[in-house]
Order: C-alpha cells, then sequence, then structure tokens
C-alpha cells in the first residue's frame, strides 16, 4: 500500500497556541476525514507515542510487520510544547513530535496506532484522526480510558467487544484485548473504518493489553526520556 510522504502543505499545516483557534482548526480540517474500509490489507503497521520532558516532549514510533509481528524501525523527534494541556487538545500537544518521528522513517507504515481516541473524542477529531489526516495514513485510536459515549461491557473472553456510542451514533468499539484485563476503546481516526480498526488491534495485541508496536513506542519515549533527563542542552530533533 503506497502513501503519499507527508500532505502537510495543501492542509495548510498549523499548530494553534490557543483554545479560540485550535476549535476553528479542528472545525476546519474534520470535514475532511475519510472513515472508509482499508482498500487492501496492510504491510507495515506502526504504533506511536509521547512523553514529556520539562517544556519538551518526545515523540517515537515503532514499525511492525502487520503478518509475522517483527519489529523493522524506530524513530523518535523532540520538540517544544507549544499548546497548554487542556482536555480533548491532546493532539496540539503531542502532535507535532510524532509526526517529526514519523517523518524520519525510512519505511512508510500503512496504518498507525496511537494511544489515544480518532473519532470518540467530543469533537470527533481525537489525536489520531488530526494526526493520521495530517499524514494522509491510515490511523486507529487505541485509548486506554473512554473519553466520551456509553457502552455496554464486553463479554470476558478475547475478542469480544461492544459498540459505544455517543449523541446516538457508534463512534467506536469496546474491546476485549485480553482475557482478564480491562478493555481498550478503539475507533477509526481517518482512512479506515471501524470493523477494520478493529482487526487490526486485536491482530496486534500480544500478551499485555496493548498493542505491540503502541508498546514498543511506549518503551522507547521511556528510554529516551530517562537518558535525556538532566541534558539541558536538549534541543529541538
Amino acid at each position: 500500500m503506497k502513501y503519499d510522504k507527508v500532505y502537510t502543505t495543501p492542509l495548510n499545516l498549523r499548530w494553534p497556541r490557543d483554545k479560540e483557534k485550535i476549535l476553528e482548526e479542528q472545525a476546519r480540517l474534520s470535514r475532511r476525514l475519510s472513515i472508509a474500509p482499508l482498500k487492501r490489507a496492510p504491510q507495515y503497521v506502526a504504533g506511536v507515542d509521547a512523553a514529556f520532558l520539562g517544556d519538551k516532549v518526545i515523540g517515537a514510533v515503532s514499525v511492525y510487520i502487520y503478518e509475522t509481528g517483527e519489529l523493522v524501525e524506530e524513530a523518535y523527534s523532540v520538540k517544544e510544547v507549544t499548546f497548554p494541556n487542556l482536555p480533548g487538545f491532546l493532539a496540539f500537544r503531542e502532535g507535532p513530535a510524532i509526526i517529526g518521528a514519523v517523518e524520519r522513517l525510512k519505511v512508510v507504515p500503512d496504518v498507525i496506532i496511537f494511544d489515544g481516541p480518532g473519532i470518540a473524542h467530543p469533537k470527533g477529531f481525537g489525536l489520531a484522526s488530526y494526526v493520521g489526516l495530517l499524514l494522509t495514513i491510515p490511523s486507529i485510536g487505541c485509548a486506554k480510558t473512554r473519553l466520551v459515549g456509553t457502552y455496554k461491557e464486553p463479554g470476558a473472553r478475547q475478542g469480544s467487544h461492544s459498540a459505544l456510542k455517543y449523541e446516538g451514533e457508534s463512534v467506536g468499539s469496546v474491546v476485549r484485548t485480553r482475557e482478564g484485563a480491562s478493555p481498550v476503546f478503539v475507533s477509526p481516526g481517518n482512512l479506515i473504518d471501524l470493523k477494520g480498526s478493529v482487526d487490526i488491534v486485536l491482530k496486534c495485541t500480544g500478551k499485555y493489553r496493548i498493542t505491540e508496536p503502541v508498546r514498543s513506542a511506549d518503551a522507547l519515549t521511556r528510554k529516551l526520556k530517562k537518558a535525556f533527563e538532566g541534558d539541558r542542552s536538549l534541543g529541538n530533533a
């Protein structure tokens, strides 16, 4: 599956610094989302994560072969935090560093899984939707906690899932990725549908609750954060 290099110019990529402008940006870009099935099975699936260190944010990405679960590449980026910590606006704090990390990859992923929501968001435009749209890469939100909506607890068996509904519409699925563990909240971000999102999350989940690509990216951010602590010279990368 081939996609263009990072699609920033036509979308007029900006990172607003105040709430009023970010609401305008969300409304402008949310109209461009496409929630539709993938045209073919992915070859490479990536997981991303971010961690904060003072006034910096570290974005990391880990790329896996979809069928075999083999790790093939990792990358990271460090950016300044330029937006306040406001509920529902995570993309504007983590997004620049995550995009920077993905831009450094030699292998372009066919799908990216995020530790955050896609359309299961108060404005229907969470972290996975925002970054997935800007990168023009199919994106999946796989959050550990619910941001919006109501649901019935899914069955106890691995793979059981139930609908996540918000304002009368289905915005995601509550998925039991591991028997005996709390479910995760899966929603499409962009260029993929809900069924495809759930299938990929389950395929990429091993013996832990969250997917292996996201676990790997999280481990990388932790490692980098520990290595960078105390480094006052740390700049954007």
